[in-house]
């Protein structure tokens, strides 16, 4: 029975068409459009807004996020953005270098990120709407039916499955009446980009009667500011610039009050996660699935790796070659990632924003911190390097799980050999089973392997001093994460994680528009 999220049954006679309708095109949603077209799957992206966001508000890429637009061919176009090896955990010093081709953080506007991937999706075939807002919509077992207003009136659009990627206010989230548990703010952070003002730069600067940051570049300086013992407030817009002066002068004692805000809000200490990432036909990734503090810039993150994991699945749903169960493990792995994020903002905004009474337990975090293994933890999660999802009988692999090293490889061909990036091999945004030397298959399962749909098979040797070993094989899903690792490609896990991930290969079958998509990707 269809599930009516408007409140009146839906004519799909006249609708606009698709396979997918993403809501939404912040970097999770135009991250999931890409990797939706490169798939072979028609997407269409609605968003309110005009275009990319001019509010500067998330400015950190990490390690992982980095990878992942590395692996998709997008740093040649985003060039080298400046990189920042520290970070912080809940304001203390966090060395965030760990083995990664892109370690650190890295200072990319939320707008240029938008522009990045905005570019691709339209480039890939993505049918992008600006200016259309989403009014209604109902689901059911065969598709979703959708109303939007746009520039031109009403308009009405049919789809097979719908992705709410609409941030933390999620219309989508509304109209399906998904529950959303967690707590409300209770402290919050006032923050502004300020021009022709002059103040020393500070860096999670605990004084007093607050918190302090500041940073000034290119004329331009955001302040943040958190007054010890304010509470959140219940608000329907950004606050008033007199509000961010109040509590700057309070805590620093000093007048901001002549400059000219650029823009200016305020970000709580909530946290909710949804208790589903998919509602049938619906489903959820970004800020529409969970709210959190934005600290360290990891909302941002979180969203676009959500939809770098729900992309290649929904596209082999929408190709008819997904094995049982791919789409559900989606929510599976996301949502235990998404819970551990939420996890250590929370003990992250107690150690921001805490008053005096929580300063013994931040010298005790800053010494732990000291720790290497507690560093690289912490560093782990911030940056996304760390995340391992549970494959289940896959074995004890160290990799399995982890999102396939970075490392160069010399790749065999045709009697010859080149240097390769194992970035580079995931361009094309297919399976990967990666011989670097193992024993062969008996009974012909390299050549069967080879039959799965969507599986390029690469023969190559490690470099020194590689991560990789030599004499294995490694089947790597186009999400980058390792999905078996063994020595022989005959090994029969080989044939179950094959299966498992990519299905039968007599349930093979073309992509549409695949080589389009593939062309332009590369």
């Amino acid at each position: 029975m269809a599930a009516d999220h408007r409140g009146t049954a839906q004519d799909t006679a006249h609708a606009l068409r698709t396979d997918v309708l993403v809501v939404g095109a912040g970097p999770a949603g135009l991250m999931l459009a890409c990797e939706l077209r490169l798939g072979g799957a028609e997407v269409t992206v609605l968003d309110e807004r005009p275009g990319p966001t001019t509010e500067s508000r998330a400015t950190t890429l990490h390690a992982r996020t980095m990878e992942i637009l590395d692996s998709r061919g997008l740093l040649d176009v985003l060039g080298t953005p400046p990189c920042e090896p520290r970070g912080h955990f809940g304001g203390i010093g966090l060395d965030l270098t760990l083995p990664s081709s892109h370690p650190g953080q890295w200072k990319v506007p939320q707008g240029r990120t938008e522009e990045l991937l905005q570019d691709r999706a339209v480039q890939l075939g993505a049918d992008l709407r600006r200016s259309h807002r989403l009014t209604g919509l109902t689901s059911g077992p065969d598709g979703v039916s959708a109303d939007a207003l746009g520039p031109d009136g009403p308009v009405r659009f049919s789809a097979r499955y719908l992705v709410g990627c609409d941030g933390e206010d999620s219309t989508v989230r509304r109209l399906v009446g998904a529950d959303f548990p967690g707590r409300d703010a209770v402290r919050e952070l006032l923050r502004a980009d300020v021009s022709g003002i002059r103040t020393p730069d500070r860096r999670f600067l605990r004084l007093p009667d607050g918190l302090a940051i500041s940073a000034t570049r290119d004329g331009v300086t955001r302040v943040m500011v958190h007054a010890f013992g304010s509470r959140a407030r219940h608000r329907t817009g950004a606050p008033d610039f007199a509000e961010v002066v109040e509590a700057w002068k309070r805590v620093t004692g000093e007048d901001i009050g002549h400059g000219v805000p650029l823009w200016i809000n305020a970000f709580g200490d909530a946290g909710r996660q949804l208790d589903r990432y998919r509602h049938g036909r619906i489903l959820f990734a970004g800020d529409a699935a969970h709210q959190q503090m934005p600290s360290g810039g990891q909302a941002l993150n979180l969203g676009v790796q959500d939809s770098f994991n729900l992309g290649w699945k929904l596209a082999a749903e929408i190709r008819g070659d997904a094995p049982d169960g791919l789409l559900d493990s989606y929510h599976t792995e996301r949502h235990a990632v998404g819970a551990d994020v939420l996890a250590n903002i929370r003990a992250q905004s107690r150690l921001l924003l805490g008053g005096p009474e929580i300063e013994p337990v931040r010298v005790i975090v800053a010494e732990l911190i000291a720790l290497d293994d507690v560093r690289t933890r912490l560093a782990g999660t911030i940056s996304g390097l760390a995340v391992r999802y549970d494959l289940g009988d896959g074995g004890d692999h160290p990799l399995l799980g982890l999102r396939l090293p970075p490392a160069g490889l010399t790749r065999l061909a045709d009697g010859g050999a080149t240097t390769v990036r194992t970035a580079e091999l995931l361009r094309r945004g297919t399976g990967l089973l990666l011989d670097l030397g193992a024993d062969p298959a008996p009974g012909g399962l390299a050549a069967a392997a080879r039959d799965v749909h969507r599986v390029v098979r690469v023969s190559a040797r490690p470099a020194p001093g590689s991560p990789l070993r030599a004499g294995e094989a490694l089947l790597v899903r186009p999400d980058g994460h390792v999905a078996w690792a063994g020595r022989s490609t005959g090994d029969p896990a080989l044939h179950t994680a094959l299966r498992r991930w990519f299905g039968e290969p007599d349930r093979a079958r073309t992509a549409p528009h695949q080589s389009t998509a593939t062309a332009a990707a590369r």
